[in-house]
């Protein structure tokens, strides 16, 4: 039977909950709303003046800069924030958000389960335990870590730090390629002592793992920069169902503490590293790479497989900055690394690839590293030029777009200062253009495009609008302009082999 309490939280408002049969953790126990919308949390142990100051400011100032701001919207869906300090019974507790519903399995195996992202971050969960409806694909699990490196970006940028991010406190839906970063009531916070929570295993930064032996004043409290480090590894994890550090080398075979302390601390080491191989991956027992393929295969689907962006980043995060902090790429230039490697996503022609699609890293002859499916016939590409103050166009560092059957671009593919994020305007999320494969050739249509023209084709310069409503036959070394100067973008036509 129900037993509804009702309280008055620090802001006034009424608050009722379910106080029987709640859902303990370690450090809280959680009793849900009579409606399920939004849950009470009331910590074990009484807060101090750090804990409940840290509350305060994150239920006000912090939840007002970031959800009352401009695309505050957006963050709702990122974000479990809590919203109130509520006390009752000698406990003090904090009303956050429920969960959406898609963070929870629905296949009979699961069903019910909370989408954690451990369940997504090792081969072994992944193959064996995650239902096949709900793994995914690549290109959702890149809107996953997009998700992620946007709210750990907004963190940052409102001056917060995350004591402990990991796939503990991370709910992510590959299916649907949506994410959530949850339990956010320990960020550090300016001006307060960090909690005394310094990470989980797998994602704690080799500087802080190196100083958990020194007394407590001395070891290193947790960074944007110790972020940086876990956030590389949640990445990496989701991309590649296995851990960036953990490899065959055994530092210290009598000590468990001592291994994990150096594996993950002062002799951390790259598994992909190019030129230090004490660490790799790819000498294993052939029945447990057989088991956790095609992850296992090192050789075959590399961080170098993600494509030119994704790889100068990890080569920064796992080799350049693994014990250099100041080195490290900061979550933006994830978030942009991440949407351009997204243009770059092949659908795979093998209908049981497991990674249902690619990323065009430029090789010739492309093929599937999932399943070894080769492309069925050449694809066009679009290289990006943005408009310099003098109005002539400048090649994009990197900047590549790979067309198939149905793909769409976007008003931030066609103008440089629109970006698609929190900010992005409801027109901006259009589509301008697409693009179909029809009577044997590849079409551009020009759906809102009003500067659209090609430019140069067959060798000559030309100057042929595409009005909208019109397609246009893309070609070998075609160019167009998608956007006039200043703000537009140019591209030019090439193919895969």
């Amino acid at each position: 039977m129900s037993n509804i309490v009702s309280t008055t939280a620090k802001d006034g408002s009424t608050v009722e909950f379910n106080y029987e049969n709640p859902k303990s953790g370690a450090m809280k126990d959680v009793y849900f709303a009579p409606d399920k919308s939004y849950v009470v949390a009331f910590y074990k142990k009484q807060l101090d003046y750090a804990g409940l100051s840290r509350l305060e400011k994150l239920v006000g100032k912090y939840r007002e800069q970031i959800f009352e701001s401009e695309g505050g919207d957006y963050w709702k869906d990122i974000f479990c924030w809590p919203e109130k300090i509520v006390e009752y019974d000698g406990m003090t507790g904090i009303v956050v958000p429920a969960y959406q519903r898609h963070f929870f399995f629905e296949a009979q195996a699961l069903q019910g389960e909370e989408k954690e992202g451990k369940w997504f971050a090792s081969a072994k969960n992944y193959n064996r335990h995650v239902p096949e409806e709900e793994r995914g694909a690549l290109n959702t699990f890149l809107r996953v870590c997009l998700k992620l490196a946007q709210g750990v970006r907004r963190l940052h940028a409102a001056g917060l730090a995350h004591s402990d991010l990991s796939y503990k406190n991370c709910l992510i839906d590959p299916k649907s390629g949506s994410a959530c970063i949850i339990d956010l009531d320990g960020l550090v916070v300016p001006g307060l002592f960090p909690p005394d929570v310094l990470g989980t295993p797998d994602f704690i930064a080799p500087e802080v793992m190196e100083s958990l032996d020194l007394p407590k004043e001395k070891r290193v409290l947790p960074t944007r920069k110790t972020d940086q480090h876990a956030l590389a590894v949640l990445i990496y994890q989701y991309l590649f169902h296995r851990h960036p550090l953990r490899g065959k080398k055994v530092w210290d075979p009598d000590d468990d503490k001592r291994q994990e302390s150096l594996e993950m601390g002062k002799n951390a080491l790259f598994i992909e590293h190019p030129t230090n191989r004490e660490n790799a991956y790819d000498d294993r027992d052939p029945e447990e790479v057989n088991a956790l393929a095609p992850w296992s295969l090192v050789n075959k689907l590399s961080y170098k497989s993600m494509g030119p962006e994704l790889s100068e980043l990890f080569e920064r995060a796992f080799i350049d900055g693994l014990h250099n902090p100041d080195l490290r790429p900061t979550a933006n230039e994830w978030e942009d690394a991440l949407s351009m490697t997204a243009d770059r996503f092949v659908k795979c022609n093998n209908p049981q690839c497991i990674g249902k699609g690619f990323i065009y890293n430029n090789a010739g002859h492309p093929a599937c590293p999932y399943c070894g499916t080769r492309l069925n016939g050449p694809l066009p590409f679009l290289d990006f030029y943005v408009a310099s103050p003098q109005g002539n166009f400048l090649r994009e560092k990197n900047r590549r777009m790979v067309i198939w059957h149905g793909v769409r671009l976007y008003q931030w593919h066609a103008d440089r200062y629109v970006v698609s994020n929190e900010k992005t305007k409801p027109e901006d999320k259009e589509a301008v253009a697409y693009c179909v494969f029809h009577n044997g050739a590849w079409n551009l249509v020009n759906v809102n495009l009003p500067d659209l023209k090609v430019v140069y084709e067959n060798g000559n310069q030309v100057d042929r609008k595409i009005g909208i409503g019109q397609k246009v036959v893309l070609a070998n070394g075609m160019q167009l302009i998608l956007k006039s100067p200043p703000n537009g973008r140019a591209v030019t036509v090439g193919f895969t082999k």
